[in-house]
């Protein structure tokens, strides 16, 4: 094997690695696309150290990652971005590793990089189409939202006046019934009890789409009335605390913290088989914190996300406020939004 053959092996060996240093972190061999990078001759970058070749806080990461090496003497992982040689930035995984003798002292460093632009530039994709996805999804909450809130005061002001007006025709025909016969009273009394009937269910009805309350009186009276709905339609005992009724917020956090109080107990109700829930709402700084918990079996977090849709959509209402939802003990979850526009005191 001729001298050049060696040479070209040896080469083509070093290609593969970036650089190599010694216990000084000056560099004793750098590969072809090490220079490129760089633009400098390879006579002028071996010898130095990366504080005199490199700018300062590419330098600092350098030689951060050399020092930890040699003082730990273990491999060290770390990513890094850095332009180009047309003055593009590349994202770079380096993997970092000590060199030693025959004796086991160590003497150097190795670096082995690859390149995960494209990787990176999945991932950035990847994170602004999530973004996209979730304002879209608020987006679709806030116009549910609105046309609930505005099917609701439509039910309420048109067809509640409508069921009114035809419950004092029914009162005025009643009053003026004969006696006899019996059965064309029964009747109009009957048609009244319909028509009560129907105002009750009406109410229901427009309550659940959004009820006046949280607009009109805030969300604690809000929490306050859902508990006592809840415990009323269904065998479950509520406790609620709430530490402050004083405290008013913006329409969004008072919507997003009605909806997910709303979804927990209707989970509770329908899914953990539980006698007694609590809520807890605690007032600090400029966070609301919700606690929700049951005694009933509580919640299996392996289950697929396809039976978690009740979950899903409460966390996606808590990040639509740059919030976090998390599921705590197998029995409770709780809410917290780091912020809530608006929010202030009304005492």
């Amino acid at each position: 094997m001729t001298s050049q053959n060696t040479q070209q092996q040896q080469r083509a060996l070093l290609d593969n690695i970036p650089d190599l240093k010694d216990r000084d972190c000056r560099y004793l061999a750098v590969n072809t696309a090490y220079l490129e990078v760089l633009r400098m001759p390879e006579a002028l970058v071996l010898g130095k150290r990366p504080d005199e070749i490199w700018p300062a806080e590419i330098a600092e990461v350098y030689l951060r990652a050399d020092r930890a090496v040699l003082k730990s003497g273990r491999r060290r992982r770390y990513e890094e971005t850095r332009a180009d040689s047309s003055g593009l930035p590349r994202w770079f995984e380096t993997i970092k590793s000590p060199i030693r003798d025959k004796a086991g002292r160590i003497i150097g460093t190795v670096g082995i990089s690859r390149d995960i632009s494209e990787r990176k530039a999945a991932e950035s994709e990847l994170i602004k189409s999530r973004a996209q996805l979730r304002e879209l999804s608020n987006y679709l909450q806030s116009v549910r939202e609105a046309e609930r809130a505005r099917i609701s005061r439509e039910l309420h002001d048109e067809l509640g006046q409508t069921l009114t007006a035809l419950k004092m025709e029914l009162g005025w025909l009643k009053e003026r019934l004969p006696a006899e016969p019996t059965m064309l009273r029964t009747r109009v009394e009957r048609l009244v009890q319909i028509v009560d009937q129907s105002v009750s269910d009406l109410q229901r009805i427009a309550s659940d789409l959004r009820p006046m309350i949280l607009d009109e009186l805030g969300l604690a009276s809000a929490i306050q009335w859902l508990t006592q709905n809840f415990s009323e339609r269904c065998p479950l005992s509520i406790e609620l605390s709430l530490d402050r009724t004083d405290v008013t917020y913006s329409k969004d956090v008072s919507t997003a913290a009605f909806r997910i109080v709303q979804e927990a107990l209707t989970n509770i109700v329908r899914h953990s088989g539980a006698s007694s829930a609590r809520i807890v709402a605690r007032h600090s700084a400029d966070e609301l914190q919700l606690e929700i918990s049951d005694n009933g079996r509580g919640m299996d977090v392996t289950r697929s996300k396809r039976e978690q849709l009740g979950l899903i959509g409460m966390s996606e209402r808590a990040q639509h406020r740059c919030e976090h939802l998390r599921p705590g003990k197998p029995h409770s979850a709780s809410w917290s939004p780091r912020r809530h526009n608006g929010a202030g005191s009304s005492g």
